[in-house]
Formats: C-alpha cells, sequence, structure tokens
C-alpha cells in the first residue's frame, strides 16, 4: 500500500484503526491485538498491520494498549530522600543520567517518587500495589524507608541501586564494591606514609555507608594502625565540614582523611582551612564518587570512582529484562557489582 492511496482528506487527521485494520486486510480486531501486544495473532497478520501502521504514521492509543496488555509501560524511580537533596546531589543527579541513557530505546515513561523523611515505606508500597507503574528502581534507601519489605510485599518486578539492607538474596539490586573502596582509599593513604588516618562516614542505616567505613577499618587493621578517628555525616558537604571539625579539635594531629562520599570531603577541606591545615602538606584527603565535584574542588580531590551512571543504567536493563517475558533471568536475583576505580589528584599529591 503506498500513502497516495489514502484518501486525501486523510492527511488532515490522524489515521484511525479502521484504516490500519482494512489496509492489512484483517478484521479490526486482529489489527487493534497486533498493535498492542500481538496477543492471538499470527505472524503473517502481524507483519501486514506492522507495515500497515507504519505506512499510514499510525500511533497505538496508550490506554487501550494499557486494556489490553495490562502494561503501563511506566515505571518508577524512588527516591526516599528530602526535596533539596533530590536536586542538588550529584549522585542522584548521575543516577537519572544513567536511567535516561538506558530508557531511551524503549517506550517507557518515568515516574518519580520521592519519599520523604517523616514517611515510612507504607505510601510507597501503596502505590507500587496500585498498577500505576510496570516495575520500579530504587536508589538512595535507608532501613528506615523499609522499602525492601515494601517491594517483596507488592511483588512488582524492582531493582535496587545500592545493596538492599536486608533480603538481598530476595531482591535485585547494582552497587559497586564498598567494602573494596573504602579499603582501596585507606591503603593509598597508608602508602603515602600517613598514619593517624580519619574516617568520615556516611549514614549508617545505608550499606554504602556502612559498607565503606568498613573497608576503612580494615585496611587500618591490616597494617596495624589505629581505627579510633571516626566521624559521622550524612553525605552532604556541611556534615562534611562538621565532621573534621570535631575530629580535629580530638586529635590536632590526624595527617589523613577518607570521606565516604566526596561533598563531605569537600566540607572537610573547608574545615581543614579553617583549622590552618594544608592540603595535602598536613593533611592528605581522600573522597569516593567522582562525579564532578572532586575534580573541581580546591585542591582537586583525590577519590573513589563509583561508577552511577553505569549502575543506574544496568538497573534499568535488569528491569526490562524483569518485564520481557522473552528474556532467560536467573531464578534467584543474581546482582551486578562494579569494582571501584583509585583517581589520584592534588589532595593527596605531596611535591
Amino acid at each position: 500500500m503506498k500513502s497516495s492511496d489514502r484518501h486525501p482528506l486523510a492527511a488532515e487527521s490522524p489515521p484511525t484503526l479502521d484504516e490500519v485494520a482494512a489496509a492489512a486486510g484483517v478484521s479490526r480486531s486482529t489489527a487493534s491485538r497486533a498493535l498492542n501486544g500481538g496477543l492471538r495473532v499470527s505472524p503473517a497478520a502481524q507483519s501486514a498491520v506492522d507495515a500497515a501502521a507504519k505506512v499510514l504514521g499510525y500511533s497505538p492509543n496508550r490506554a487501550a494498549r494499557s486494556l489490553v496488555t495490562r502494561r503501563t509501560d511506566s515505571i518508577a524511580l524512588v527516591i526516599p530522600e528530602p526535596d533539596e537533596r533530590v536536586l542538588s546531589d550529584p549522585f542522584i543527579g548521575a543516577t537519572l543520567r544513567g536511567i535516561s541513557a538506558a530508557l531511551g530505546p524503549s517506550n517507557k515513561q518515568l515516574v518519580l517518587l520521592i519519599a520523604r523523611p517523616d514517611e515510612s515505606g507504607a505510601r510507597i508500597g501503596t502505590y507500587l500495589h496500585s498498577g500505576q507503574v510496570d516495575g520500579a528502581v530504587i536508589v538512595s534507601h535507608h532501613r528506615k524507608d523499609r522499602l525492601e519489605d515494601a517491594v517483596l510485599g507488592s511483588r512488582l518486578p524492582a531493582v535496587f541501586v545500592g545493596r538492599p539492607s536486608h533480603d538481598e538474596d530476595k531482591l535485585h539490586y547494582t552497587d559497586v564494591d564498598s567494602v573494596a573502596g573504602g579499603r582501596l582509599g585507606t591503603e593509598h593513604l597508608i602508602s603515602l606514609g600517613r598514619r593517624r588516618i580519619a574516617h568520615i562516614a556516611g549514614p549508617q542505616d545505608m550499606t554504602a555507608g556502612k559498607d565503606r567505613a568498613s573497608g576503612w577499618r580494615a585496611a587500618l587493621q591490616a597494617a596495624g594502625l589505629p581505627s579510633d578517628l571516626y566521624g559521622q555525616g550524612d553525605f552532604t558537604t556541611a556534615s562534611g565540614q562538621e565532621a573534621m571539625d570535631r575530629l580535629l579539635r580530638i586529635e590536632p594531629e590526624i595527617d589523613a582523611v577518607f570521606a565516604a562520599s566526596d561533598l563531605m570531603a569537600v566540607g572537610a577541606l573547608a574545615a581543614l582551612r579553617d583549622h590552618g591545615k594544608s592540603v595535602p602538606g598536613d593533611v592528605a584527603v581522600i573522597g569516593f564518587d567522582d562525579l564532578g565535584g572532586a575534580a573541581n574542588a580546591s585542591p582537586p580531590l583525590s577519590t573513589v570512582r563509583n561508577p552511577v551512571v553505569e549502575m543506574a543504567s544496568s538497573a534499568v536493563e535488569r528491569l526490562l529484562g524483569l518485564l520481557d517475558d522473552d528474556v532467560a533471568l536467573p531464578e534467584k536475583p543474581d546482582p551486578v557489582v562494579f569494582s571501584p576505580e583509585l583517581v589520584e589528584r592534588e589532595s593527596t599529591l605531596v611535591r
């Protein structure tokens, strides 16, 4: 069929399902099924309908498609963080870039769900139960959010960016090996001859915060060094500055710091300046993430690279696989874990 075969008035309005059916030589109901999932449609009829729809420029009605396939063609991105952090945190920004890149070739729409700190996972769980999305990607989750329980209770296909705090053998996730990353960053400081090495940890109700602290501690213990210089932050610049200030008041002779995020490391740099400490002369500093802010810090930060964009893309690819009946996946969740990389810059280079 040629596009010129259509009635001359047809160009003035979108093609209809009846026109597609007529052009393909099938019934209206067969054309509908072919355009909305292909259930109970012969290969020949499917091919004829696809060809007719392409020539006519027909786009299926999303609502009609949902009725046939019981799919919404939408996935949720769940972020249990305050609004201001969602808008400013480079980790979340990189996650969005990775998700957008992976969703590009598909027809899936992204629905953003922000679970505020004063809410439990119950509201998100109710939404996931409601059938308004086909699946979910969950990022920056905390133990108190109980999103693992919400996902398991909803039976909705979901993938976590970052290891879940419990039931990890039942849940799909992608992550970086944060224990290895914490060890890598700390071992680098030890190799420079630093002996009073502090850690500014992330939230301990997040696996990333716990694991990076575990890596720091393991490296110090292996080197026979004390692990008493421990500060607590929440992955923000302000918390890093406050933690560094407290640590310096406790032990002015600190000669190195491993911060569990670059934002906290930037805060540590500010506190060190306030205390008259030079970096890296007096104190060597290393962060974690390498999402842009590290290279622009003063001095530029050595850091442990966290492949967030790749992690997020991998999470979406896994979720799309869970939603595709033709993709064979392991019976048990098989996590995708990336290796960290050391990136050395001026904050650890003594010239």
